[in-house]
């Protein structure tokens, strides 16, 4: 159920794959599961962050930065920190904040955020609708079928 998932992909991504199989399933693909897919769709974007890779200058690097606040100090307060934090993984499942601020929001596990996540998508995602001329392919498609196996419609 979780970031293993995560290293299995990024192995395989590493090595230049670009499919990721398996999204949602649980038990080798015995049983799917909704909130698996969720996470699954996090964990991927992760991977793809990750693939991406980093752009590497002197803003980046910061190596004033890292002189002027010297070893063992807190470099998070500090405004290059903050500058260039929104450029890293933002997960929207994955709960960072600290054990005081999650006890308060309820000691959701990420499971419990991931099925209330896929529950909320289930209730509320209007698809868009699929363009006409893929609608009569797909019914050329089910009324050549219809032949070929004898279906008679009026039944």
């Amino acid at each position: 159920m979780g970031h293993e998932k995560t290293l299995t992909g990024l192995m395989a991504a590493l090595a230049g794959a670009n499919l990721i199989y398996g999204p949602g399933m649980r038990e080798s693909g015995i049983t799917f599961d909704f909130a698996q897919l969720v996470l699954d769709n996090e964990f991927a974007k992760m991977i793809k962050h990750t693939i991406k890779g980093f752009h590497v200058d002197k803003e980046t690097l910061a190596v004033d930065v890292i002189h002027a606040v010297g070893p063992f100090k807190d470099f998070l307060g500090q405004k290059h920190t903050l500058k260039h934090m929104k450029s890293q993984s933002q997960p929207q499942l994955i709960d960072r904040r600290r054990r005081p601020k999650w006890e308060e929001l309820g000691k959701t596990d990420i499971y419990e955020r991931a099925s209330a996540k896929a529950r909320e998508i289930l209730e509320t995602h209007q698809p868009d609708p699929l363009p006409e001329s893929v609608l009569s392919e797909i019914r050329m498609i089910i009324e050549d079928a219809e032949k070929e196996l004898g279906v008679d419609k009026e039944k």
